[in-house]
């Protein structure tokens, strides 16, 4: 096998890599000033504005659409070199969840909503958010949803409560995912519409505290009422009853995104950890390198982080080359993994710190504030696990859903 960045990206790595050090991370302080994002967002515009003019914008989406055209694999290794800052995503336009609903408009859009919501997110001057998750639904049943989409003449009234809607503090529309045919099927009973935030019976109910911060535009996680929030029919994304399977489109190649760009984390967090150790005296001449213990947290993390990005562009590799479908296994692998290893490299690099690592002098506790749901959101670790245990068993003959079904004791 060959481990070599593909020649062709390592100049895009560089220039990214330079462009997150000398414009990025200068924007953090006036970010982790408090809960209102707004200064740093308008920060930002002259840094967007940068990175367009370098032509390092949209690293996720194909040249027809004004992107810089990466395969999957490619963009993993962007997405990493993004990951070192909490902005780093925002600065070239491939932020969640603005990049992956580009993705399904991309894909599943009619021309009139092409030209209505995807043009201007792809010129980065309007955001966006997904709706899906409930506050009432265990979020790791996808397909188990009470907001509702009823079919009235011409249109569609969607009643329901949604949460965790990132972004929806200042998004111009939702993709809402809402049960249209609740007869259905449970793969074929929802559907994805697109609404205005300005529709009658839309309401952004307050943006959720995440460990005590609520955050504010892209850096916010909405709860979202709909109250007889009607849309005409035409707001349909894909065909009616797709919800699921566009989602799930939406999903694969945005855990690759994640999982890459939680190496950043690693990377940033280790690169920290490493300099204080070098740096800080415990005693006159004795440097908290020195001890086993920080050693010892460095070798792992060094490992960890290895082991983690190789797994990681392996599958990314796997769904280039087989698909999503095909890659399964190895896409749930990877979000288990990978972010058990976010989490103790942030845990120790924090640790390394002292109590500077628990305050905002340093970039760790934004870091480790919201990157804790990483064993939570896209899918419980447990779940991911439960997907790759079943698969390897189903290699020696046991099948265990067909023995749960059929009521076997374990």
């Amino acid at each position: 096998m060959d481990f070599a960045i593909p020649a062709h990206l390592e100049p895009k790595l560089k220039a990214i890599r330079a462009f997150v050090d000398e414009h990025v991370i200068p924007v953090e302080a006036t970010m982790l000033a408090g809960d209102d994002f707004g200064p740093a967002e308008q920060a930002m515009i002259e840094v967007r504005q940068h990175a367009k003019a370098a032509g390092l914008w949209l690293p996720q989406m194909s040249a027809k659409h004004g992107g810089m055209g990466l395969s999957l694999l490619e963009h993993g290794l962007v997405s990493e070199a993004l990951g070192r800052s909490p902005l780093g995503h925002y600065a070239l336009n491939c932020q969640a969840p603005d990049a992956g609903n580009m993705e399904i408009l991309a894909e599943f859009a009619t021309d009139e909503q092409r030209e209505r919501y995807l043009d201007p997110l792809l010129a980065g001057t309007i955001r966006s958010c997904f709706a899906m998750t409930e506050p009432d639904r265990a979020g790791s049943n996808p397909v188990w949803l009470s907001t509702t989409a009823r079919a009235d003449g011409d249109a569609f009234v969607i009643d329901g409560h949604k949460w965790f809607t990132t972004g929806a503090d200042g998004a111009e529309f939702a993709v809402v995912m809402a049960v249209t045919d609740p007869d259905a099927s449970p793969y074929q009973r929802a559907s994805m519409l697109l609404v205005p935030t300005n529709t009658p019976g839309y309401e952004l109910v307050r943006n959720v505290p995440i460990m005590g911060e609520a955050g504010s535009g892209w850096a916010s996680h909405g709860e979202v009422r709909f109250e007889g929030c009607r849309v005409p029919a035409h707001a349909m994304l894909g065909a009616r009853g797709a919800g699921f399977a566009i989602a799930q489109a939406r999903l694969g190649p945005g855990r690759i995104h994640h999982c890459m760009r939680w190496i950043g984390i690693c990377e940033r967090s280790f690169e920290l950890m490493c300099r204080r150790a070098a740096t800080r005296e415990l005693s006159p001449g004795k440097l908290l390198g020195e001890k086993q213990t920080i050693q010892n947290w460095i070798a792992e993390s060094r490992a960890e982080i290895d082991a983690a990005r190789l797994a990681v562009l392996h599958a990314a590799w796997r769904i280039d080359a087989v698909g999503q479908k095909a890659a399964r296994v190895e896409v749930s692998a990877i979000k288990f993994h990978v972010a058990g290893v976010l989490r103790r490299v942030l845990e120790r690099a924090i640790q390394t710190h002292g109590a500077m690592g628990i305050t905002e002098d340093t970039v760790l506790s934004f870091f480790y504030r919201h990157e804790r749901g990483a064993q939570i959101y896209d899918g419980p670790d447990e779940v991911h696990k439960t997907v790759v245990a079943r698969k390897v068993l189903e290699g020696y003959g046991l099948d265990p859903k067909r023995r749960a079904s059929k009521g076997a004791s374990a």
